[in-house]
C-alpha cells in the first residue's frame, strides 16, 4: 500500500467547555485524559480503552508510515551500538574505606554495581546486577543506592512503571539477605544517621508526586510504624533530605522556584528535634554546606544575582550572621562548590563557560583550571573524601570525548584516569570541528550557538543542520560530545545548540529574562538564531530542523505555530504544549511547584500570556512542517495526554501533506526507554525521521 493511501487516525471529538475569567475555551479532546486509578486498573473501562486504542492507533499509523525506514532504523542503532565500549567500568571512587565501581558487560543493558575493601586489588564484592534485577520488567530502573556508615548495608530503590514513584528497601551486604522492610512512594533517596539503623527517607504525594514528607524508619519495623519528621505543608514547595559531606549532620530541605529552606538534625542522634538555618523568604535562595564549625552557603541574599558564597557558625544560622567568603560578581555566576579539608573549589560560569577556581583556605594560592577549547563542558564530578588533596573533574567538548581527571590541587599535576572509547574505528577528534557564533536577537541581545560539524561538509543553503535548545528552569545545556551524534555529523549535518533565555548560560538575568512575562524570549530567541543561520548560509529552511523534549518540547510547538516556514521537520519529545490547561489543574504533577515560572493562569495576566503562546491553545490552519512528536504513557511529569491532544488538533487543523506522526512507548514515562541499548533505538528512531526528510537513508 502507498503511503499516501495510508490513513491517519483520526480522534474522536467530545467538546468540553473551559472557562476561566470570563474566556470560554472548548477542548475537543480534553476526553483523552485518564486517572492514575484508571491506569492501573486491572480491567480497563471504557474511556481507558478508548485512550489506549487511540495511542496504539497512532503507533500504528507511525509503523506504517516509517515503514520504509524500519532497515535503516536498526542500521542506525547497530551503528550507534558499535561505538559504545560494551564491557566498560566507571573510575573507581573511595568512600569510607571502600572503592565503588559500576559496569556493564557485553550485550547486557543494566549496570552491576560492586565495590573494593582499601584497595583496588582486594576480592570484588557484588552490591547488584541491575540485569538479573530487572528481568520480567518492560522498563527497570534501580537507584539511591545509599551505603550505610558501617559498610553493612545499602538502601536501595526500584521503578518498575517509570512514575518515579520508588519502593525503598535494605539490603545486608554481609549476607546478602534484603530485609522484609518495603517503603512505598519515595522519592527514591534516603539518608543513614550513623547508629546505622535508623533511614530518613522522602515521601510523595499519591496523587500531585510531590515530595511532600520525610519520614524515620528503624530497620527491621514495618513502614506503618515510621514516624513523621516534616510534612511541607506548602504545595509549592516540595521536600528532601540529605547528609553533609562531613557526615556530621542529617539535612531537610524545602524548595520552590524562588525560595529555599534547610533545617538539620545532628547525625548521630537522629531523634533530636529539627533545627531551622534560615527561615524561607520569597525570593531568597540558598543551599548549604558543612565544614568544620560553620555551614557555607551559596546564595542570592543581598541581591545577589548571580550568586555569593558566604558562612555562618552552625550554632547561630539565621542570615544576620551570613558573612561572605566569596562575594558576588556582575559578570560571574557561581554555579556550585565543593569543600575539601584544605581547598575551596568553586564551579564559576563567565560570559558562557564553565571554570573551576581552586583556593586554599590558608589563601596561599587561588587559580582556575586552564581549559583551551572555545566550547566545552567541565564539572566537578564524585568526590566524596574531605581528607584529599585530589579534584575529581570531568571534561568533555562537542568534539573531544569524555575524559574523568584527577588533579593534584597541591601541585598542579593531573592523570586522566579514563577517556571514552569510541569505538568502531572510524572516530577521530581531527575530523570534526565546533565553533560558538552569536546571534543578535530582535531585541538586540546577543544569543550564543555552538556548532559542531565535519570538517569536510560544506557550509551552504544545502547543508543540513539539526538545532536543539531547552531554554527553561535556569537549565544550561552542556556543550558535550555524544557518540549518537556521529551518526548525523557524519552524514553531513551540522548540530546546533542554541542557548536562548530562560537558561543560566549567561547569568541569573538571562534565566529570569525568559521566564514568567518573559517567557515569549526563550521563543524568539530560538526563532532568531534559525534566521541567523540561514542568513548566513550555514543552512536554509528547506534542510533546518529543530529538536527540543520537555520544556524544550514547548518550545517546539511554539515555533511551529509561530514560524513553520523555517522548518522543514520538527521533533518534539515529551513536549510540555498543553500549557494553560495544565497549570490550572494543581492535581497534574508539578503544577503547584512551578507557577513562579511559568505564572499562575488563577491570575489573569498569566492566564492571558500562557494562553497566547500556548502550542496546543494557537494551534491554526496553518501549513506545518513534518513533525514527530515521541511521549510515554506512564510520564509523571508531562502526561501522554498533552502531546495526544496536540496531534489530534494539529490533524484536524492543518492545511499541508507533510508527515505527522506520533510514538508513544507504553511502557515508559518521561525518561524513556531504562536499558541502555533500548535508549539507543529511540535516537535512531528520531535520527532517521530527520536523515529521511533529508533523503539520507540509502
Amino acid at each position: 500500500m502507498s503511503i499516501k493511501h495510508v490513513k491517519a487516525p483520526v480522534a474522536k471529538k467530545i467538546p468540553i467547555q473551559l472557562e476561566m475569567h470570563g474566556d470560554v475555551r472548548i477542548d475537543n479532546y480534553f476526553w483523552m485524559r485518564l486517572s492514575d486509578e484508571q491506569k492501573n486498573a486491572p480491567v480497563k473501562d471504557k474511556q481507558t480503552q478508548q485512550v489506549v486504542d487511540y495511542l496504539n492507533a497512532e503507533n500504528n499509523y507511525y509503523d506504517k508510515i516509517t515503514a520504509h525506514t524500519t532497515a535503516f532504523q536498526e542500521f542506525l542503532f547497530s551503528e550507534m551500538k558499535s561505538r559504545i565500549k560494551e564491557d566498560d567500568a566507571s573510575v573507581p571512587y573511595k568512600k569510607n574505606g571502600y572503592f565503588y565501581i559500576t559496569k556493564y558487560q557485553k550485550g547486557e543493558q543494566y549496570p552491576i554495581f560492586t565495590r573494593k575493601k582499601e584497595s583496588l586489588k582486594a576480592t570484588e564484592e557484588l552490591l547488584f546486577n541491575v540485569n538479573n534485577e530487572a528481568k520480567g520488567y518492560s522498563y527497570f530502573q534501580l537507584g539511591g543506592l545509599n551505603v550505610s556508615p558501617n559498610n553493612k548495608l545499602v538502601a536501595f530503590a526500584t521503578d518498575t512503571v517509570s512514575r518515579r514513584q520508588y519502593f525503598l528497601r535494605i539490603k545486608n551486604l554481609e549476607t546478602g539477605k534484603i530485609y522484609n522492610d518495603i517503603i512505598e512512594n519515595t522519592t527514591g533517596g534516603s539518608v543513614w544517621a550513623n547508629d546505622n539503623k535508623t533511614l530518613f527517607y522522602t515521601k510523595k504525594d499519591p496523587i500531585s508526586l510531590r515530595s511532600y514528607k520525610i519520614f524515620k524508619h528503624v530497620l527491621g519495623t514495618h513502614q506503618s510504624e515510621d514516624l513523621e519528621v516534616y510534612h511541607e505543608t506548602d504545595d509549592t514547595f516540595s521536600t528532601f533530605v540529605t547528609k553533609t559531606k562531613s557526615e556530621q549532620y542529617i539535612i531537610i530541605g524545602s524548595y520552590s522556584t524562588l525560595s529555599t529552606e534547610y533545617q538539620f538534625i545532628d547525625a548521630d542522634n537522629p531523634n533530636d528535634a529539627l533545627t531551622i538555618i534560615q527561615q524561607r523568604e520569597r525570593n531568597l535562595e540558598y543551599d548549604i554546606s558543612h565544614y568544620k564549625n560553620h555551614f557555607y552557603i551559596r546564595t542570592n541574599k543581598d541581591g545577589a544575582k548571580n550568586f555569593k558564597l558566604m558562612k555562618t557558625p552552625v550554632t547561630t544560622t539565621t542570615k544576620e550572621n551570613w558573612v561572605d567568603v566569596i562575594p558576588h560578581r556582575k559578570e560571574t555566576l557561581l554555579e556550585d562548590f565543593s569543600i575539601f579539608n584544605e581547598y575551596l573549589v568553586l564551579e564559576e560560569r563567565t560570559n558562557g563557560l564553565n571554570k573551576m577556581r581552586i583556593k586554599r583556605w590558608d589563601a596561599t594560592q587561588d587559580y582556575y583550571l586552564p581549559f583551551a577549547e572555545e566550547t566545552y563542558s567541565a564539572g566537578v564530578g564524585s568526590n566524596p573524601d574531605f581528607n584529599t588533596n585530589i579534584l575529581r573533574y570531568s571534561y568533555n567538548s562537542m568534539t573531544t570525548p569524555s575524559s574523568v581527571i584527577d588533579f593534584n590541587m597541591d601541585d598542579r599535576s593531573q592523570e586522566i584516569k579514563k577517556e571514552q572509547e569510541v569505538l568502531g574505528g572510524k572516530f577521530d577528534k581531527n575530523n570534526y570541528v565546533s565553533k560558538r557564533l552569536w546571534a543578535t536577537a530582535r531585541d538586540g541581545k546577543k544569543i550564543a550557538i555552538s556548532l559542531v560539524h565535519r570538517k569536510d561538509t560544506e557550509l551552504n543553503e544545502n547543508t543540513p543542520l539539526l538545532q536543539y535548545a531547552y531554554g527553561s528552569y535556569g537549565y544550561t545545556i552542556s556543550d558535550g560530545f555524544s557518540t549518537t551524534r556521529l551518526s548525523l555529523l557524519d552524514r553531513g549535518f551540522i548540530f546546533a545548540i542554541a542557548h536562548i533565555r530562560g537558561s543560566e548560560y549567561l547569568g541569573r538575568d538571562w534565566y529570569e529574562d525568559g521566564k514568567l512575562l518573559y517567557k515569549k524570549n526563550t521563543f524568539t530567541d530560538f526563532v532568531d538564531c534559525s534566521q541567523f543561520l540561514i542568513d548566513n548560509k550555514y543552512t536554509s529552511a528547506k534542510h533546518l530542523y529543530a529538536m527540543g523534549g520537555s520544556a524544550g518540547g514547548l518550545l517546539m510547538g511554539v515555533i511551529a505555530n509561530t514560524n513553520p516556514e523555517l522548518y522543514n521537520g520538527i521533533v518534539s519529545a515529551v513536549p510540555f504544549v498543553d500549557v494553560i490547561t495544565t497549570m490550572l489543574d494543581e492535581t497534574i504533577p508539578l503544577t503547584t511547584g512551578e507557577f513562579d515560572e511559568w505564572g499562575n493562569p488563577k491570575e489573569k495576566t498569566y492566564y492571558d500570556y500562557i494562553k497566547s503562546y500556548s502550542p496546543y491553545d494557537n494551534v491554526r490552519a496553518i501549513a506545518y512542517p513534518n513533525m514527530l512528536i515521541t511521549t510515554g504513557y506512564w510520564d509523571s511529569q508531562v502526561q501522554y495526554w498533552e502531546p495526544a491532544k496536540w496531534i489530534a488538533k494539529l490533524r484536524e487543523l492543518k492545511t499541508d501533506a507533510n508527515t505527522l506522526v506520533m510514538h508513544t512507548n507504553m511502557e515508559a514515562g518521561h525518561g524513556g526507554a531504562s536499558g541502555r541499548f533500548d535508549a539507543l533505538k529511540e535516537t535512531a528512531r528520531d535520527y532517521s525521521f530527520l536523515l529521511d526528510l533529508e533523503g539520507k537513508i540509502g
